[in-house]
């Protein structure tokens, strides 16, 4: 499957569930305990490279932010992808590998959406071997001293990081399409360093 069920979600110990009928969104906190993170931030700031864009419009310091590529021959990398993968019900094979984001101070992501627009620049180049992007898995790896929070703009919801927490959403309405609502905005680091690791998952297996 390529598509979690959000009441398996729903149902989870402790997690949290943003009530607004425009998104599936979800937070769980200390889904990874703090060694689990301290491995993460060591390999992102080994691996770390200027992070790029899809459907690039050419607006300058939209994402400037660095990333890596977490290798899923990594055992500690694997563990947690199927730690991911477990806890939404979301087929492993369709997730892309795990990315980590280093943001320093004035870094940010403006609001944007994690599918790929289709008509986009690029929707072609992204989707046409293993579909759009379904669910977001997203876990904060620590607290910077200041700012950082992802905001999803169109509902009004600001989320402060802390570590090991993993904040969930469906990129999709319940009919299909991809849902604008889950725009959001990887707001400026004011002060400290904020690392993230993001796992998208596709609607067919994944073939990157």
């Amino acid at each position: 499957m390529s598509t979690s069920d959000a009441s398996l979600l729903a149902g989870r110990i402790g997690i949290q569930r943003f009530p607004s009928p425009a998104l599936d969104l979800f937070l769980q906190k200390r889904f990874l305990s703090a060694e689990e993170c301290a491995a993460l931030v060591e390999r992102i700031d080994a691996q770390r490279r200027p992070s790029t864009l899809a459907d690039d419009y050419g607006y300058e310091g939209f994402r400037t932010s660095e990333t890596c590529d977490l290798a899923g021959s990594d055992p500690i990398v694997a563990a947690i992808n199927a730690k991911l993968s477990d806890f939404a019900g979301l087929d492993e094979a369709h997730g892309e590998p795990l990315q980590g984001q280093r943001y320093a101070v004035g870094q940010e992501f403006k609001a944007h959406t994690d599918y790929f627009e289709p008509g986009g620049l690029d929707y072609e180049t992204y989707c046409s071997r293993s579909g759009n992007r379904t669910w977001t898995m997203m876990v904060y790896l620590n607290e910077p001293k200041a700012g950082g929070a992802t905001r999803f703009t169109q509902i009004g919801k600001t989320i402060q990081p802390e570590t090991g927490k993993l904040v969930a959403w469906n990129n999709r309405l319940p009919d299909g399409p991809p849902n604008p609502a889950t725009i959001h905005h990887g707001m400026k680091v004011r002060a400290g360093t904020k690392y993230i690791i993001t796992r998208w998952y596709r609607e067919l297996v994944w073939n990157g």
